[in-house]
């Protein structure tokens, strides 16, 4: 069993060894699945990331047709308190700047920031997920305090949440942590997997959906066993 360090150096090695056209042609075909999904089509508001390190570019799905009316916000980091996101509008072409992570980020100056639950559509980088939907990130938590509320609503849920990722980046089982925010949905460039919300207890097989198919396999046991390798 890999310790979850390990494991996470080994998913983020792992996307950050895919060509530029590997990487490319991906985004294309993520672009492609999820675009025709109700959960993006009825979204106005849209939280989405600029790609580094190999994560998996969102910008070719907010480029298709349906995507055009849509508003588009990039996360900043919150000043205070600190380890949490704002979320700012964004326009092609609108100026960035890294942020102490690197990152690529709106200026705050004089702008209006909006809450995570201003949003309808929150779509998150990942290092690593299962069929389950269980996430796994950088490891500083700024997605989970940001989302935390959403620990506390029965029935009204906002923003969606849907994790993108490489397929190379799933493994067969990751164990949450409680302050865990589970994800709505995973889209890779093969395929979709939704959450399913176990009730009493019950254990119920997930549901892979690609194009044109459904397969079903079976829960996922906790451990963290290794990642599949990027097909090259």
């Amino acid at each position: 069993m890999a310790s979850t360090g390990v494991l996470r150096h080994r998913l983020q090695s792992a996307r950050s060894a895919l060509s530029p056209s590997e990487q490319r042609r991906h985004a294309r075909a993520l672009a492609r699945l999820l675009g025709r999904q109700a959960l993006f089509l009825r979204a106005r508001r849209v939280g989405l990331y600029r790609s580094t390190h190999g994560e998996i570019d969102p910008l070719p799905l907010m480029r298709l047709p349906q995507a055009r009316r849509k508003l588009r916000f990039l996360p900043v980091l919150r000043p205070y308190p600190r380890g949490r996101l704002w979320f700012l509008s964004h326009r092609p072409g609108d100026p960035l700047i890294d942020n102490r992570f690197g990152i690529p980020e709106p200026r705050l100056r004089n702008r209006r920031v909006r809450l995570p639950w201003a949003l309808d559509l929150l779509l998150i980088p990942l290092v690593g997920f299962d069929a389950r939907c269980n996430r796994l990130g950088m490891g500083g938590g700024y997605y989970d305090r940001t989302l935390a509320y959403l620990r506390r609503r029965r029935r009204w849920h906002r923003p969606r949440l849907v994790g993108i990722a490489h397929e190379c980046q799933r493994v067969e089982a990751l164990t949450p942590n409680p302050w865990d925010i589970p994800l709505d949905l995973v889209a890779t460039e093969t395929r979709l997997y939704a959450r399913k919300d176990l009730q009493a207890g019950s254990h119920p097989p997930e549901t892979s959906r690609t194009a044109g198919r459904e397969s079903t396999a079976h829960p996922a046991a906790s451990v963290i066993p290794e990642p599949i390798p990027c097909k090259r």
